[in-house]
């Protein structure tokens, strides 16, 4: 799927864990992410944790789409600063599944993200 993820590529994304349900990805913020005040624009974690929600709901083989994600910001990121998501599923049906995203710097959490996704029927073609 990353191979196929220009946008993720472009943020320079990389994956430390993917599994059905779960996901872990590192990212590290580029001055060009940044804001007029020099801080990294809201929209650069909102856009790691939704490839990490993407991730860890499509590893299941059935094609997920987002319905609707929020995320809560706690704490200022700058240039420089490696930022790690980790999804975790905490709800699967045969449509739905729910899952939070921890954005953290180091060792202290900077986001967090929750996500539903719509669970098609469509089988993901992996040729």
């Amino acid at each position: 799927m990353l191979a196929n993820d220009a946008f993720s590529q472009w943020l320079g994304i990389r994956v430390l864990e993917i599994g059905p349900g779960r996901c872990a990805l590192e990212m590290l913020i580029k001055p060009e992410m940044t804001n007029g005040f020099g801080i990294a624009h809201g929209g650069i974690a909102y856009s790691l944790a939704d490839s990490a929600l993407a991730f860890a709901a499509n590893n299941h083989g059935r094609q997920a789409l987002s319905v609707k994600t929020a995320i809560s910001h706690f704490e200022k990121i700058y240039p420089g600063d490696l930022l790690t998501a980790v999804a975790t599923e905490t709800n699967l049906s045969h449509k739905l599944g729910h899952y939070h995203i921890s954005i953290n710097k180091g060792d202290r959490q900077v986001a967090f993200f929750e996500g539903t996704v719509y669970r098609s029927s469509q089988i993901w073609n992996i040729d």
